[in-house]
């Protein structure tokens, strides 16, 4: 009997999360940390592998105690990792932050030489089941280098915009070529396409785009919100969502219709892993066949309980802790109020 389709498959990054276990504490201070599995497109699939959904990861670690880790969590996290790989050349990556609630979780990420989530190669990929999953999650931090950038592309044409193909904007200057034309910062020089055009290419093929306002500038010289969702629209989208931090989330459809929703209100612990939630929450709206409001509010409430609680993928939330967080919402307050927007590790 052939296998069932993936709910959701994501491809790209994934690390170790070192996390302060107290709040309000500079790093050069801290002396004692938690350990978790990080990265957008991992925390992504753990978040909808809490909500019921058949996950998997296309990634690599390095060939070290850490990527063994990875894995481990994954599988017990309930997210398939047949598609995770080790490097033997480079380290698995290593992220710290600093947790100053409500809104400031600078972090520092340790990717060099390279990370060897880069290192997918499309010859590697196993193109009959990203093209037959219900949902393909991709994001923009797999374009900033060679092979990921040829491997996502090629898994984007494999699925030829089938099913749902969700592209996170995911700008993280600080891993792109610092001579990109767009701010990147990373250590090597590139003479190729600016990141924008990276993202142009890559829209063509997506049928949902996820992003900030930073990121839809990045990918569409657009920052006012209901600008950027249009031009992701002309780009190629169905669905173009934007994240606008404490002014909520607004979601416009090709078919015209839209929702602008405002922020669930809580008190913020760590913002990070936020918009992972927020992302797999997404995935199980859009797989259960929700109308746009819903979604936004559904995912909105997923986000706002991962920025409440310290850790990123053991805290992604089960479907009752979401249903209980929109019964409850009227009542809560808090210090911050929170769309699912913050910082990805």
């Amino acid at each position: 009997m052939p296998e069932q389709p993936y709910d959701v498959i994501t491809m790209g990054r994934i690390g170790v999360d070192l996390y302060p276990l107290r709040t309000g504490v500079p790093l050069a201070r801290v002396d004692t940390f938690g350990k978790f599995l990080g990265g957008s497109p991992s925390n992504v699939a753990v978040a909808a592998a809490r909500l019921g959904r058949r996950t998997a990861v296309v990634t690599r670690t390095g060939a070290d105690p850490f990527g063994d880790y990875l894995r481990e969590q994954l599988r017990e996290f309930g997210v398939d990792d047949r598609w995770v790989t080790p490097v033997a050349a480079y380290p698995t990556p290593v992220t710290f932050c600093e947790l100053f609630p409500p809104d400031d979780f600078p972090l520092y990420f340790y990717r060099q030489p390279k990370a060897p989530d880069l290192e997918i190669h499309a010859r590697e990929l196993d193109l009959d089941a990203i093209r037959a999953a219900r949902v393909f999650w991709m994001t923009g931090t797999g374009l900033c280098a060679e092979p990921s950038r040829t491997a996502t592309l090629a898994a984007l044409r494999a699925r030829d915009r089938t099913g749902i193909t969700v592209f996170d904007l995911d700008w993280r200057p600080m891993f792109w070529p610092a001579d990109d034309g767009n701010g990147g910062s990373g250590p090597s020089p590139s003479s190729g396409p600016s990141p924008s055009a990276r993202y142009r290419e890559a829209l063509a093929y997506a049928t949902v785009a996820v992003g900030n306002l930073d990121e839809c500038e990045v990918a569409t010289g657009e920052r006012e919100p209901y600008a950027a969702a249009r031009a992701l629209i002309e780009a190629g989208v169905e669905l173009a969502v934007v994240k606008q931090g404490p002014a909520g989330v607004l979601a416009v459809h090709r078919d015209g219709t839209s929702a602008d929703v405002p922020p669930l209100p809580v008190e913020v612990v760590n913002g990070l892993g936020a918009g992972d939630a927020f992302g797999g929450a997404l995935c199980h709206g859009l797989l259960a066949g929700w109308d746009i409001a819903r979604i936004m509010r559904y995912a909105n409430a997923a986000g706002a309980i991962v920025a409440a609680r310290l850790a990123c993928s053991s805290a992604m939330p089960f479907p009752h802790e979401v249903e209980a967080a929109l019964t409850a919402s009227p009542a809560i307050v808090g210090k911050g109020a929170v769309t699912a927007t913050g910082e990805r590790t």
